[in-house]
């Protein structure tokens, strides 16, 4: 008796498990094809622009943008490497630059124009309708990336384009069918990307 009882049991909770997944509501997910699923900080890169916030002190709050050489200069503060570093850090760095003139300072920086270093940008090269550098953010994926260069040129070839990725000081490709994503609509081929990722779209030969 008590054996049949288990059996039942196990039953019910296969039942509901199986139900349970098969739910019309439940959410797409994105394809992480190579298991590379860590959180990244933003990077300031040269180009970015900077809101200097220095709470009471509106006087040396500024917009500014970084420089080609990676520097910043504000009032009190001047050239400044702020390319490399979060938002956060930097922060703290001029905290610690204006703590002679300033008593106890607290410094917030906001990216409010987003260009990122190379590492912290996704290139798109090749047969998209406008192949350009797009500042990742988290949880970007191949369909975000594709939607922002405006999709596939008709001479594309989109089931042989690649993912030319930089892992562990080595790289590799990892094949993606955007053709069948954005054109037939396949979401098993959404993948995840990374920041530094180069995606090539090769010309058709047909």
């Amino acid at each position: 008796m008590i054996r049949h009882l288990r059996n039942v049991g196990l039953f019910l909770l296969i039942f509901i498990a199986v139900g349970c997944s098969s739910t019309p509501d439940a959410p797409t997910r994105v394809i992480d094809t190579t298991g590379e699923n860590s959180t990244t900080d933003y990077l300031i890169g040269p180009g970015d622009t900077l809101q200097v916030y220095v709470w009471r002190n509106p006087d040396i709050t500024v917009s500014i943008p970084v420089r080609p050489d990676g520097r910043i200069s504000t009032p009190l503060v001047e050239d400044m490497v702020a390319v490399g570093k979060t938002p956060t850090q930097l922060a703290r760095d001029i905290e610690r630059r204006i703590a002679k003139y300033i008593r106890n300072p607290e410094v917030t920086i906001i990216v409010t124009n987003f260009v990122g270093s190379y590492n912290q940008q996704v290139r798109v090269i090749g047969q998209a309708a406008n192949p350009q550098s797009i500042p990742y953010r988290e949880n970007l994926s191949l369909l975000d990336v594709m939607i922002q260069v405006g999709g596939l040129t008709n001479f594309a070839s989109g089931n042989s384009a690649k993912v030319i990725r930089s892992w562990h000081s080595q790289e590799k490709e990892i094949p993606v069918r955007i053709a069948d994503l954005i054109q037939d609509g396949d979401i098993s081929a959404n993948i995840t990307m990374r920041p530094g990722d180069i995606l090539i779209i090769p010309e058709s030969w047909f």
